[in-house]
């Protein structure tokens, strides 16, 4: 099985960015643990702060992938883009938020993703990317 994770903008600075709302731990940390725990799962793992190179890589994987794992953090509430990526191909996505999104401003309440995901979970930490990949098995 072949799975993707694809995060969005600001999220290679998790660790580091307002811990109190997603915590100490860097993503390539939590990633490594999860390729740990899943080793039969190819599971692979993309970043990218630029638009664009979301849908791109969206596109890339979005016919020969089992799955994808979409956190497109500040995008989710601003990219047509994005979900038409989303619902142009055929792997399945769960999109995922770490945080609350509908606890937080209004504007975070508003995705251009959720039509398109075969579902979506929000809220519970990183962990929401290891619901997100259970999901597929």
């Amino acid at each position: 099985m072949k799975i993707i994770i694809i995060n969005g903008p600001n999220l290679n600075l998790l660790g580091r960015r307002e811990p109190e709302v997603y915590g100490n731990e860097t993503f390539e940390e939590y990633f490594n643990q999860l390729k740990s725990k899943y080793p039969s799962i190819d599971l692979s793992y993309y970043q990218s702060n630029i638009e664009g190179e979301l849908i791109s890589k969206i596109q890339e994987v979005g016919f020969s992938f089992d799955g994808i794992i979409l956190n497109a953090a500040a995008y989710t509430h601003t990219s047509i883009g994005i979900g038409d990526a989303v619902k142009a191909i055929t792997s399945p996505t769960i999109e995922v938020h770490i945080s609350n999104t509908f606890s937080r401003e209004t504007f975070r309440h508003q995705s251009y993703i959720s039509p398109n995901a075969k579902g979506v979970i929000i809220g519970f930490g990183l962990k929401s990317y290891e619901l997100a990949l259970q999901s597929f098995l």
